[in-house]
């Protein structure tokens, strides 16, 4: 087998447009990315019927550009990776169709990529020298997990959100106190000025003991009922206060999920994965309490902590070289789970 595989990877679940190149599932020759943040910010949120058409505008342009700046010929790529799955179904369709007709043209293998194992395997370009097992905490707008890795391609799921994912929950607090779209970023900026103890909100409790599952539901519900109080009495809400406040909440029961996993399955390292793995708060608080416990955090670069190709082309090189292929026939599946084939 080629000791250089090169990886097409196509990217497209949301409101990213991206391919890339990667060789051998951690070197990475090019990663475009064509956002629309600007486009949805407007209606406060991802409008999937805009995506999947904004996605059939760019994608030829979007693989030209990175074939181009990769100086790698079609011809000359091993096989094609693709999301397909979770996502949106007609962004996922968008990107999965021009994958399964450019592997017919250039008889090329196809390889389907589950998103959110593309996410943890962002890691492995990040720090070349990562091998499993690892624990990895996901954190995306969509997804909220705890995943002990404990071969490539192979996961143990040891807890989940049982209601919103916290990039969820960022987005409604975010809109409620009028930060607009996307919440992630802009919560995580506002919190620097202000004041993470002032107002105490809640942490879902379960009656089991040992359990890893998270819930934000309550946390953003608290936020709510807060903001209404405070306008029914006529008073005035500091945004920044609220915002640290509400991020100290989140982030402390991420952190405190994780460092219990870690020790439950006796690891010394955790990745974060996931577009809230970007939020400066929480990798921060991650560090600290890994350093505390011995436990070796490692966080990719925001670029590779947002939706991107190149995370795709490690998990799909991965899949090559255990022989998981797939056909034409390959479909979206919006609600894959991880582990899922």
């Amino acid at each position: 087998m080629n000791e250089n595989i090169k990886i097409l990877a196509i990217e497209s679940s949301c409101d990213e447009t991206s391919a890339a190149i990667v060789i051998n599932g951690r070197k990475v020759l090019s990663n475009v990315i064509s956002s629309q943040i600007d486009i949805h910010t407007k209606f406060g949120g991802v409008v999937p019927e805009i995506a999947s058409r904004k996605h059939i505008e760019v994608i030829a342009l979007v693989v030209q550009q990175a074939l181009e700046e990769a100086q790698v010929e079609l011809k000359d790529v091993d096989a094609i990776g693709v999301t397909y799955g979770p996502g949106l179904v007609g962004a996922l369709l968008v990107g999965m169709q021009y994958a399964k007709s450019l592997a017919y043209a250039i008889k090329k293998p196809l390889i389907g990529v589950n998103h959110i194992e593309g996410h943890i395997s962002a890691n492995f370009i990040q720090y070349s020298d990562l091998k499993p097992p690892f624990m990895c905490l996901v954190v995306s707008g969509g997804h909220t997990f705890i995943v002990y890795m404990k071969d490539y391609g192979e996961f143990e799921m040891l807890g989940q959100t049982r209601d919103d994912a916290a990039g969820e929950a960022y987005d409604k607090v975010a809109r409620a106190i009028g930060l607009g779209y996307p919440g992630g970023p802009k919560i995580d900026k506002i919190s620097k000025d202000g004041d993470e103890n002032a107002i105490k909100f809640p942490r879902a409790n379960f009656h089991e003991n040992d359990s890893l599952d998270f819930s934000f539901s309550g946390v953003k519900s608290a936020v709510l009922n807060y903001l209404n109080k405070k306008q029914m009495k006529g008073e005035k809400v500091n945004t920044a206060d609220v915002a640290a406040s509400f991020q100290k909440a989140v982030v402390g029961f991420l952190v405190d999920n994780a460092i219990k996993a870690c020790k439950l399955k006796k690891v010394n390292k955790i990745a974060v994965a996931g577009g809230v793995a970007a939020n400066t708060y929480l990798r921060k608080t991650l560090i600290k309490e890994g350093a505390l416990n011995n436990i070796n955090v490692l966080v990719p670069e925001t670029v590779l902590c947002t939706d991107n190709a190149a995370m795709i082309g490690s998990a799909a090189y991965f899949e090559y070289k255990k022989g998981n292929l797939s056909d034409l026939r390959l479909n979206a599946v919006p609600n894959l789970k991880l582990g899922q084939r």
